[in-house]
């Protein structure tokens, strides 16, 4: 059975999103991923404005301004809640890890 697209999300898919909770550019993004993970995530700039397309398409971000080819974005009411699913998944895989151990290791 194919994946469902948008199910869960890369770790680069949930930093852009998280990026446009405020209104940025593409270019914006691609500085403040690794500024916001330490150097951990990065996200190039081909993979970038491929998710961008694909968040729009699926109305998870929206377009703000078009200033010759800078685009800046904003997320939507559907993005948001994606990303609140994907961080409520995060936290279980955590919940999971921590009372594994903690059995493990009284």
């Amino acid at each position: 059975m194919p994946r469902v697209k948008f199910q869960t999300l890369t770790e680069q898919m949930f930093y852009i999103l998280l990026c446009l909770k405020e209104e940025c550019y593409g270019m914006d993004i691609l500085d403040k991923v690794p500024a916001m993970t330490k150097g951990r995530v990065h996200v190039g700039s081909g993979t970038l404005y491929h998710l961008l397309e694909q968040f729009s398409d699926a109305g998870m971000i929206r377009e703000t301004k078009v200033e010759g080819r800078r685009r800046s974005y904003i997320l939507t009411e559907t993005g948001k809640d994606t990303l609140d699913k994907e961080y409520r998944r995060i936290c279980a895989q955590a919940l999971d890890y921590r009372r594994i151990w903690e059995e493990e290791n009284p």
